[in-house]
């Protein structure tokens, strides 16, 4: 067992005004499986990376292993190539072999080394790059969110296999996966850095326990040092009427004082002046105790939604559908039979390639949202209420380029509003002057759900749309749909959000 020790890691893009990460410092077991959890935005892609030895830095970072990361990368003119093939770039030291064990571990078919990468789905490229990943050893493995994009038996495969293995850093919003593969977690709160025992669930129990204490303790603080300067204030004020009582009297009024008074007074004033300063002292106490209670506080705003009431309680039918592309002769799915209705939120799950992403388009192309007519060859019956407005987000993010200011003017957006949604997402003001491609891609998510949050709607259509997207965030849009009870058509694989917001489930096969 080895340690790594990370001490006083500073580190700043090139062109950014902030930093990424600031005196962090750290011990962690290079056989821990280690949860990373943190606000998007916070640094823990760049931490993985200045862990491989990507950037400079300040700091050090003391290990005597190596590190490798998922997941590799793959330029477009290498989809071609098969995985096999691409096993010399990513691995070189590791033998076929090695692989198809932990390919088998996986329930991964070795046929798929020898298929064009590009004619993988997402789950199958995820677990054969794990499989590489984990064919080696003495190595410290940084994996990267590997369950974005993926579906549900692709995530259990990938759950079952990690929490066979030791020695990794696992950067994952996925409460599901970080509670059952998790023996510590490494947490990048607001100000510091903590390291526990435990998963995701312990440190939540702790970190809800931790918080209500501070939050008690700094009301308890507030106070006593609202009394304290009561007392001073008013203290001072005796001291200083005492004070100008010294010299000068009337005789006729004050018939009971004399020149030798002035001695008392004087002892009383200065009593009265020691006692503001032990209030002030005690003030001063008060105030130290009180600082850095809340540091890591999170301070989770809560959404609003608008959703407007459509004239009818029947939104969207579907009986007996089936649906192919244009340009394919396979068939998505046959016979399918679902309805969403005034205040449904309807989860939709299945295979990746099952046709979800298609239903949808299905449906847009039925409004006047989209302008995608005629890619679908639709059989059976998809009615969709005429006139229904949908506020939609798509998985896709790429094309979030240039300034919030010129996305808002090509949106007809209200740029104030979507700021102060943006804010309560967690969004940093200076995130604002930045180009959205340089934005994280739970940050670009999350402009895509605040454009969602501020644009009315009879239904909302959203694809996937936690991808990426922190803890906190995905509890603060769970309690933003269970209080506002939109209707919804949701394509989503987190396992918790769908207990949590589904009124009703469809199947894909």
């Amino acid at each position: 067992m080895a340690q790594i020790q990370v001490r006083d890691l500073t580190f700043a893009y090139e062109c950014s005004a902030d930093y990424a990460l600031e005196n962090v410092s750290f011990n962690i077991d290079t056989n821990w499986r280690t949860g990373l959890i943190g606000r998007n935005g916070k640094g823990k892609t760049t931490l993985l990376k200045l862990l491989m030895g990507k950037y400079d830095y300040e700091g050090s970072i003391t290990t005597n292993v190596t590190f490798d990361y998922f997941p590799y990368k793959v330029d477009e003119n290498e989809l071609s190539k098969t995985a096999e093939e691409l096993i010399e770039y990513w691995k070189p030291q590791v033998e076929i072999w090695q692989v198809i064990i932990q390919l088998n571990m996986i329930h991964m078919d070795a046929e798929c080394l020898y298929r064009p990468f590009c004619s993988l789905s997402f789950g199958e490229r995820t677990r054969i790059m794990l499989a590489v990943l984990f064919a080696s050893e003495n190595e410290l493995l940084l994996v990267d969110e590997p369950t974005n994009h993926l579906d549900m038996h692709a995530r259990e495969c990938v759950k079952e296999y990690l929490s066979s293995k030791k020695g990794f850093i696992l950067v994952s919003h996925d409460r599901d996966l970080l509670d059952c593969v998790c023996d510590h977690v490494l947490v990048m709160n607001r100000e510091t850095i903590e390291v526990q025992a435990g998963n995701f669930s312990s440190w939540w129990v702790n970190k809800e326990r931790n918080d209500s204490f501070a939050i008690s303790e700094n009301e308890k603080h507030m106070k006593e040092i609202s009394k304290l300067k009561v007392a001073a204030d008013r203290g001072g004020r005796w001291a200083d009427k005492s004070e100008n009582s010294k010299i000068g009297f009337d005789p006729v009024k004050e018939h009971d004082r004399n020149i030798s008074t002035r001695a008392y007074i004087g002892a009383k004033t200065k009593k009265m002046q020691s006692r503001v300063k032990s209030y002030q002292k005690r003030m001063d106490r008060e105030i130290t105790d009180k600082e850095g209670l809340l540091k890591d506080i999170e301070k989770v705003d809560d959404l609003k939604l608008t959703p407007l009431k459509y004239h009818k309680e029947l939104l969207v039918n579907a009986y007996d559908l089936s649906l192919r592309y244009k340009s394919s002769e396979h068939v998505l799915f046959e016979n399918m039979r679902f309805s969403i209705k005034h205040g449904d939120r309807v989860v939709f799950t299945g295979k990746n390639g099952c046709g979800k992403s298609s239903i949808i388009s299905a449906i847009m192309e039925r409004t006047q949202n989209e302008m995608i007519k005629n890619k679908l060859i639709v059989t059976g019956t998809l009615e969709v209420a005429s006139g229904l407005i949908i506020s939609y987000v798509s998985q896709d993010t790429s094309f979030l380029t240039g300034s919030l200011g010129v996305y808002c003017k090509k949106k007809n957006l209200d740029e104030s509003l979507l700021y102060t949604v943006l804010r309560k997402l967690d969004f940093e003001r200076e995130q604002f002057k930045k180009d959205m491609s340089d934005f994280s891609e739970g940050q670009k998510k999350k402009v895509l759900i605040a454009t969602s949050l501020i644009t009315p709607a009879h239904l909302y259509i959203w694809d996937e749309p936690l991808n990426y997207i922190d803890v906190f965030s995905r509890m603060q849009i769970e309690k933003l749909i269970l209080q506002f009870q939109p209707t919804m058509m949701i394509v989503e694989h987190d396992v918790r959000f769908q207990e949590k917001v589904a009124t009703s489930k469809v199947f894909l096969q």
